[in-house]
């Protein structure tokens, strides 16, 4: 069974802590993916799943077997890197077949699993050329080859895609996840894009300052995050915030700030009741935001002034200003916004976040 179980797992660099207390299980054939800004510790987290980083504190488990003290070679892991690491004076072929030749595999058996693995990606036909006469994107593919060839237990990637051009990523992103699904192996994908995380995990952990945040399914951490950070570092263009204080008119509560007053739905008054003439963080995505019309309600909607217009094809991004403050605004293609000129907008108030000032904790 090629579950991967971190316990309590800490690493420090002298003053550094820059894992601490990591608790994962990674379940069997799941395809997991650690995501975070950089220096979070997510690469040293991986590092140290394949033995390549070493341990302060903390315990490893490959299904029951207790791997702290195991070398790489004996972890039953496969590793594809950021810079592919391939041996340039090497055919494609050579680089694939390269481990399996030094386990001493029988020629047959090496030939059988270099073919079988470019066939899977597409590359047979490269099989005779040099690393340099390759472009980005076949020298990525050699290089998840060379991890498939292994039939390991469990794939690490470590920011596989971060050196091709945007067009590439989604390609590749899209093979990495049909490569996965034929494989059904264990997967540990490491990146800062949370684009990535979103379309490739099963599930998602979001990590800040050597600590996890948040694990869950990617639409589970995107529309119920824990606190603050994880909300802001989730989505794109990121969810807006914005200073307010919780006020009472007529029996309901809002969230009131210069040039804005949003109404707190019902379902969240008895929570935010006790933050009543307290300042909060309000978070609207702007995807939850739209050009108000005729028909909306008028105590849904407020005005803004249109600082910058990026037209999408598909929408439009509107740096708008309320106040002091900035909302970006993800609106439709037929929306006619002039700069700086006001435009009103509406927002759906059950997708509206609240986060306490002190905590950055989210208050549902």
């Amino acid at each position: 069974m090629a579950q991967v179980m971190l316990k309590d797992l800490n690493r420090k660099f002298d003053e550094v802590h820059a894992v601490k207390d990591v608790n994962l299980l990674i379940r069997d054939k799941e395809f997991i993916v650690l995501v975070g800004p950089s220096g979070c510790g997510k690469s040293t987290t991986l590092r140290m799943v394949a033995g390549l980083e070493d341990i302060t504190s903390g315990e490893i488990y490959l299904g029951d077997q207790f791997v702290n003290n195991l070398p790489p070679k004996d972890r039953d892991m496969a590793m594809v890197f950021q810079n592919y690491a391939l041996y340039p004076h090497m055919t494609v072929y050579d680089n694939m077949a390269f481990g399996l030749k030094m386990r001493k595999f029988p020629k047959a058996d090496i030939e059988k699993r270099v073919s079988e693995a470019a066939t899977l990606l597409g590359i047979p036909d490269l099989l005779k050329r040099k690393p340099r006469q390759l472009s980005g994107g076949q020298r990525q593919r050699v290089a998840v080859g060379r991890a498939i060839v292994r039939h390991p237990q469990v794939f690490l990637f470590d920011e596989p895609l971060s050196n091709l051009d945007a067009k590439l990523r989604v390609q590749m992103r899209v093979e990495l996840k049909r490569l996965h699904e034929r494989l059904e192996t264990t997967a540990i994908y490491v990146t800062h894009d949370q684009v990535e995380a979103m379309t490739l995990g099963d599930r998602v952990v979001i990590m800040k300052d050597g600590s996890v945040q948040q694990v869950g399914e990617p639409l589970e951490v995107y529309s119920r995050p824990r606190n603050k950070f994880v909300a802001g570092f989730m989505g794109s263009p990121a969810m807006n915030f914005m200073d307010t204080t919780i006020t009472e008119a007529a029996g309901r509560l809002y969230a009131v700030t210069t040039g804005l007053r949003v109404k707190v739905p019902l379902e969240r008054a008895a929570r935010l009741a006790s933050y009543k003439e307290q300042s909060i963080t309000l978070g609207i995505r702007p995807e939850d935001l739209r050009e108000a019309r005729g028909s909306d309600a008028e105590d849904l909607s407020f005005d803004a002034v249109v600082d910058v217009v990026e037209p999408l094809g598909s929408e439009i991004l509107l740096d708008t200003r309320v106040g002091s403050q900035t909302i970006v605004a993800r609106v439709d293609p037929t929306v006619r916004a002039r700069l700086h000129e006001k435009i009103r907008l509406t927002y759906v108030p059950e997708r509206l976040r609240f986060f306490d000032n002190q905590t950055e904790e989210a208050i549902v």
